[in-house]
């Protein structure tokens, strides 16, 4: 099976997010892929509450600190790692994440 490439991890700044646009499910959809090192966690761009993209400005997800996903329609917050709703009006949701494999730096989507 044929994985799709989402990007590069030099791509998206060390600590920081990007905006994506794939094939995936037989569709095309945005995500949120955040960087951590050699790590990376991607989401889903849709708020589990009312579906909007979560972006404030193009590819920017982070708060300031860019310790938390802050959705820029209400402003909650999810973890990075988890996708979980720690604050605003979505409590007990969380981002639909998506599983990936970084090989050789590069992210692909399964």
């Amino acid at each position: 099976m044929k994985k799709t490439r989402l990007c590069a991890l030099g791509d998206i700044e060390d600590n920081g997010s990007a905006a994506f646009v794939a094939e995936f499910g037989g569709r095309k959809q945005g995500f949120i892929a955040i960087r951590h090192g050699a790590k990376a966690y991607v989401y889903l761009n849709s708020c589990p509450h009312i579906g909007t993209p979560l972006d404030f400005t193009p590819g920017r997800f982070l708060t300031p600190g860019k310790d938390y996903i802050l959705c820029s329609t209400h402003g909650a917050l999810f973890r990075i790692e988890t996708g979980d709703c720690v604050s605003g009006p979505c409590p007990e949701q969380k981002l639909t994440a998506v599983s990936i494999e970084v090989l050789d730096g590069e992210i692909f989507l399964p």
